[in-house]
């Protein structure tokens, strides 16, 4: 018996050193929740070193549910560098479109049952190799029906470009005891007109029309300067970028406060694959905008694809204050990086007010 209290007492003491190691993250209001987002994890994917980078981030999150009470994790697209293309340019990749498929639906599976997780895809969703056609293997691998939790809080859904049902563009319901209702809306990459008609639809509607709606799309705003985009060189057709989808859907609708995206970056400063701006729609409300993509901050493109950096979005009980931070589960996970795994610069941490 006394063995087996001390067995048990140590046990409990590694336990508690492997939390402290793993520097867990807190809310600065218990009374708050949190969404993850993730940006574009595609430098994770198509080299087989990078792989693990990603998995640590969704296990991270998984392990935070309950700590930092994640209501959803938002991804901004790009889970794959290539749609559909079994040729490895060894210069950019080593795996096979179907390798990264398999692996990104890997990753994605540590949250399944356990927390709803938004994607909005991207343009290396489609295609061949970066988005000029419009088919993807998306529904393949991410049928509603394999995360238990979409289930739950799935409210719509429109069919993808080839008409077939997908969670492509699809629109999420969640409530809060300080926010009320929320609706979280997500798109196929360079929405057609016809995904924004149903979205504004949808946002407009009766039964929505009083949430407060945040809309997900993978290409809205270029990183640092944080225009919108606009005429990229991209063959798919119909197609809207960033300055139309603002025209057609944000500015119009008078409950999208915030949208997410990823999409642009450059290797450089951290400012170079982030963006924000704020401005004011039809009603006179802010709309938030804040753009988050990691692929080229683990060392450029041929990188570790994102040095695990990912976004805690606090929604405070106040029912209007967002708090941003930035933070990196591979520095905090050791003690003698931990220091590193968090970043404070203006690009990084800073508050957003939702209007009422």
């Amino acid at each position: 018996m006394r063995g087996r209290l001390l067995v048990a007492l140590l046990l409990v003491a590694l336990c508690g050193k492997a939390q402290d190691r793993a520097d867990q993250q807190h809310l600065s209001d218990p009374n708050s929740f949190s969404m993850i987002v993730l940006g574009d994890p595609q430098g994770y994917t198509k080299y087989d070193i990078n792989q693990p980078l990603y998995e640590l981030t969704t296990v991270w999150c998984a392990d935070n549910i309950e700590n930092l009470n994640i209501k959803a994790v938002l991804v901004t697209g790009d889970l794959v560098e290539q749609n559909d293309n079994i040729v490895r340019d060894r210069r950019m990749l080593n795996q096979t479109s179907r390798q990264m498929w398999e692996w990104a639906s890997h990753c994605m599976a540590r949250l399944d049952n356990k927390v709803p997780y938004i994607i909005s895809t991207g343009n290396h969703e489609y295609g061949y190799v970066r988005g000029d056609e419009g088919f993807t293997h998306f529904p393949e691998y991410f049928p509603i029906e394999r995360n238990s939790k979409w289930l739950e809080c799935c409210v719509a859904a429109f069919p993808n470009r080839e008409g077939k049902v997908s969670l492509e563009n699809s629109a999420y319901e969640f409530e809060d005891a300080h926010w009320g209702k929320l609706l979280v809306i997500t798109s196929e990459w360079a929405p057609r007109d016809e995904v924004l008609q149903w979205a504004k639809g949808l946002a407009d509607s009766e039964k929505y029309q009083n949430h407060t709606v945040i809309f997900m799309t993978h290409s809205f705003l270029r990183h640092r300067t944080a225009e919108r985009t606009a005429n990229e060189g991209y063959k798919i057709q119909p197609r809207n970028y960033g300055q139309e989808i603002w025209e057609k859907l944000i500015y119009p609708c008078k409950n999208i406060r915030l949208v997410v995206c990823g999409h642009t970056g450059e290797p450089g400063d951290f400012e170079d694959s982030v963006a924000y701006r704020n401005d004011k729609n039809s009603a006179g409300k802010s709309v938030h905008q804040m753009m988050f993509n990691v692929q080229i901050l683990g060392g450029g493109w041929e990188g570790n694809g994102g040095d695990g950096w990912l976004r805690i979005l606090e929604f405070l009980p106040d029912g209007k204050t967002v708090k941003v931070k930035t933070y990196s589960p591979l520095f905090g996970i050791s003690p003698s990086t931990k220091h590193l795994a968090h970043r404070t610069g203006a690009c990084d941490q800073f508050d957003m007010v939702i209007e009422k």
